[in-house]
């Protein structure tokens, strides 16, 4: 993990479940040392960011996203850097984003019923399960949020419900003509992250610094990204106030952001 890096390729905010707004990423940013952040919502593309770079209070933008696809075995995230959304991208986020409502909708009256409690929450737009845990965690019943997760809300819970996501073919495609850079998240958080990589070779980068746990082996990255000629991403997936709990050094982000041309001059 770069505990010193100069960017965080991989942050959310209130476009979808993070908490952060736009106007406070300068600050964010000048806080953790970093000169540059992208802004990397689930399924969607900050509504607030005009361009594929801009810059705020002298600290550098990049509009992302993030985007989960199922691969048969399991479901993968793809970040995709420096967006210009196609016609067809942005059906099929119009599509994900009805969905998240319709399950948001549905786990919290799974929630309620389960429970015998009233969440005060409404599903919108970008709705995702860390708000629905925050929910629970404010609400009369006795858990936090990463109870919440763990015994209600989490893929094995009895208020999961699932969504229908991109398929992982289609969501290459998509954001292969939007995005000059897509990487694969965060690799060893997958149920078989030998699967995972595999991936990487369709696309331009690996998350090669993430906010992993130390044991995780994450050396093995080297000899992948020298094979397939990928770039090496990294970000601290920032879903609270705090960024740049890790990311990408000086080296490896010119190398990214040469790849980002012309959206970065």
């Amino acid at each position: 993990m770069n505990t010193n890096p100069v960017a965080d390729l991989h942050v959310h905010t209130t476009a979808s479940d993070g908490v952060l707004t736009v106007e406070q990423l300068p600050e964010a940013a000048r806080r953790a040392n970093v000169a540059w952040l992208a802004v990397t919502d689930h399924d969607t593309i900050h509504p607030e960011l005009s361009a594929p770079v801009t810059r705020r209070e002298g600290v550098g933008i990049i509009r992302g996203i993030e985007l989960r696809v199922d691969a048969g075995d399991q479901r993968l995230d793809l970040l995709g850097y420096g967006v210009e959304p196609t016609a067809e991208l942005q059906a099929e986020l119009e599509r994900l984003q009805a969905d998240r409502q319709q399950r948001g909708r549905r786990i919290i009256q799974a929630v309620e019923s389960h429970l015998g409690v009233e969440l005060p929450l409404e599903p919108r737009p970008g709705i995702g399960r860390p708000h629905i845990a925050r929910a629970i965690a404010d609400s009369e019943a006795p858990y936090d949020v990463d109870r919440a997760f763990a015994e209600l809300i989490g893929n094995d819970g009895p208020c999961y419900v699932p969504r229908a996501v991109t398929p992982l073919d289609r969501g290459i495609e998509l954001l292969g003509e939007a995005c000059p850079v897509v990487s694969l998240a965060h690799p060893f958080r997958y149920p078989d992250p030998e699967a995972a990589l595999d991936v990487a070779a369709q696309l331009e980068g690996i998350e090669y610094d993430y906010p992993y746990p130390r044991d995780v082996p994450t050396d093995s990255l080297d000899e992948i990204c020298v094979s397939a000629d990928l770039l090496r991403t990294g970000g601290s997936d920032a879903h609270g106030e705090t960024v740049g709990q890790t990311g990408v050094g000086s080296k490896d982000f010119e190398r990214f952001r040469r790849q980002l041309q012309p959206a970065v001059s």
